[in-house]
């Protein structure tokens, strides 16, 4: 799919595939049935590197780069991760706050020319069933990404043995491939 087609694309699918030691993730664009539709990006995340890094590539066969995301520093939990197109270009940033982060996750995504969108779990007692058991870490989840008073993008955990999300993208100047990155930060990085 093309950038502008992609950029078109106001609901995704995000799926993870399990596999030994790499996290792997497929995004597909959403049919107006509600189905999924054409795979739009994949993923790949390497487990326990030292500094967090995430490949998109337009297909699975991982032969054109799509976006990356990196961490600034090594083993920084409160990290902030910058988020790149194929050529390098910055798309933009997001990091998690640990501050704020205490009872429920928020995140803080920046695109240039936006303001600083906030990103929150919606429901307090999930946040924190999930927060303070480990064994209750499938539980669906739900983050709105909000700029001030208005959401710009939604992210939500599906209940199932795999980890499925919807994202609902209501602003159309956001980047597809930095919502992309950062849905796929959320399930890859959200336990740290």
């Amino acid at each position: 799919m093309d950038i502008a087609t992609l950029q078109a694309q106001t609901r995704l699918y995000l799926r993870q595939k399990i596999t030994m030691m790499v996290n792997r993730y497929v995004v597909h664009a959403a049919l107006p049935d509600g189905s999924e539709g054409e795979a739009v990006a994949f993923a790949e995340q390497k487990r326990m590197t030292l500094k967090e890094q995430v490949t998109l590539y337009t297909d699975e066969s991982r032969q054109a780069t799509l976006a990356a995301f990196k961490a600034r520093k090594v083993l920084d939990l409160a990290g902030e991760y910058d988020v790149v197109d194929d050529a390098g270009n910055p798309i933009g940033t997001f990091r998690k706050d640990f501050g704020r982060s205490l009872l429920r996750s928020t995140w803080h995504l920046q695109q240039p020319g936006l303001p600083t969108m906030t990103g929150q779990e919606r429901r307090l007692a999930v946040a924190l069933l999930r927060r303070f058991s480990d064994s209750l870490e499938w539980l669906p989840y739900h983050f709105d990404f909000s700029i001030g008073a208005s959401i710009a993008f939604s992210v939500d955990r599906r209940w199932g043995l795999r980890d499925r999300y919807a994202i609902e993208i209501r602003d159309p100047r956001l980047d597809r491939r930095l919502v992309i990155a950062m849905a796929v930060a959320l399930d890859a990085l959200q336990a740290r």
